[in-house]
């Protein structure tokens, strides 16, 4: 049985107002569709799912409401007669296509992706998909925008407005990508035509940023493993978070932050990589070892390996801010570190999985063994990424012409 009722949301928008919703329960499952009202708490009534007195225009909003709700009916009972055991997503399907309010408005699909990529937990897709619709609504300067608006020219013009405020190939990129990714979504839900899809003729391939990745050589790695931190006390956690990355083949730090001891078995390391989803099992080095050995004690005693997460039942939102506010710490104490040690180059959290990559180039590991190391899928990706290190080992090379 589908139950199908408008109600208002408690996520108070930027306006002060909260937004009134088409909820649909089948099965135990509920899916939200956002109409195009907003309210005071006092101007709803949730007995009934309607706008009371207190609204100016109740009486024809609440018009616009029934035939909301109407049309939801009007695609249940259509879908039933066609299969009577259809599912919550094939009435999805369907009601998108036909009848969602909203099914043409490019904002209030990025609404919709911000927030069921929120609800899963992916909050950083969620804030690249925001920050992106904001930069959108600037410049396009309206409250709405259709999908058959943002057409190749569309998307030209865009670029140019995002270089005109100083972006590069990489930040105009990652807009770009955005709503590529936004495009493929509604034309998968069946909310656009293939037809118009506009990157057939605008093309993202080629923007990309065009700076080298840094890398430290093995000499300089050393230097942070073996430093003398006994008058700098508050650099011991940075200066072992870089050296587990670097002998964990370049594990990143959200990974590291979530890292528990229930991953750690004998002489191996079991995770997954969050940005990835690739699965890894790491033989335990000595340096990993001694680093394990030390927060054994001096962590916080909780299920994690270091001391970044001091409870364990953060929000998604509350982990990424978490996240954050601890990478940014970790960035700064980084630069300190690698003053104390001599090193010119700007070091940053990547700079330990690079520097793994590019040790083992210069140790003349074979670039497949590189590749299964850090888990790339194929040696293309890895050769690109060992292309953009920095070119000692080229260097070095050239030297026998003098």
């Amino acid at each position: 049985m589908i139950t199908i009722k408008i109600v208002q949301r408690t996520k108070k928008l930027t306006d002060g107002l909260y937004p009134i919703f088409l909820r649909v329960t089948k099965d135990r499952q509920t899916k939200y569709y956002k109409t195009p009202f907003s309210s005071e708490i006092s101007e709803w009534s949730p007995s009934t799912g309607t706008f009371n007195k207190k609204l100016k225009n109740h009486f024809q909003y609440n018009r616009l409401l029934v035939k909301i709700k109407d049309r939801a009916y009007q695609v249940a009972s259509e879908i039933e007669i066609q299969n009577p055991d259809y599912t919550l997503e094939d009435f999805d399907k369907l009601y998108r296509v036909t009848f969602n309010p909203v099914k043409n408005d490019v904002f209030a699909f990025f609404d919709e992706i911000v927030e069921e990529m929120t609800y899963a937990g992916r909050v950083g897709n969620a804030k690249s998909y925001k920050d992106t619709k904001t930069s959108v609504q600037i410049f396009h300067k309206s409250k709405k925008l259709s999908f058959r608006e943002v057409n190749s020219t569309f998307l030209s013009k865009y670029d140019a407005f995002l270089r005109s405020r100083g972006g590069t190939d990489g930040g105009v990129g990652v807009k770009m990508r955005a709503i590529r990714a936004l495009f493929n979504k509604a034309i998968e839900r069946g909310i656009v035509k293939e037809s118009l899809y506009p990157f057939k003729k605008y093309k993202i391939s080629g923007l990309r940023g065009k700076g080298f990745k840094r890398a430290l050589d093995f000499e300089e790695i050393m230097r942070i493993v073996n430093v003398d931190l006994s008058n700098h006390p508050h650099l011991v956690d940075t200066r072992n978070y870089f050296v587990f990355s670097f002998y964990t083949r370049g594990m990143n730090f959200a990974d590291m932050m979530g890292l528990e001891w229930k991953d750690v078995e004998k002489n191996v390391i079991y995770y997954t990589r969050a940005k990835t989803k690739g699965n890894f099992s790491i033989a335990i080095m000595p340096p990993v070892r001694e680093i394990l050995d030390y927060y054994g004690i001096n962590g916080y005693g909780n299920k994690y390996v270091f001391p970044l997460l001091y409870r364990e039942n953060y929000t998604p939102t509350q982990l990424a801010d978490r996240k954050h506010k601890m990478l940014g710490i970790y960035n700064k104490n980084l630069k300190e570190l690698a003053t104390i040690c001599e090193i010119t180059k700007n070091v940053s959290s990547y700079v330990a999985r690079h520097s793994f990559a590019n040790c083992l180039k210069q140790k003349g590991v074979a670039t497949d063994v590189i590749s299964e190391s850090l888990g790339h899928q194929n040696l293309t990706v890895t050769q690109a990424y060992l292309k953009e290190l920095d070119t000692q080992v080229v260097d070095k090379a050239l030297e026998v012409l003098l």
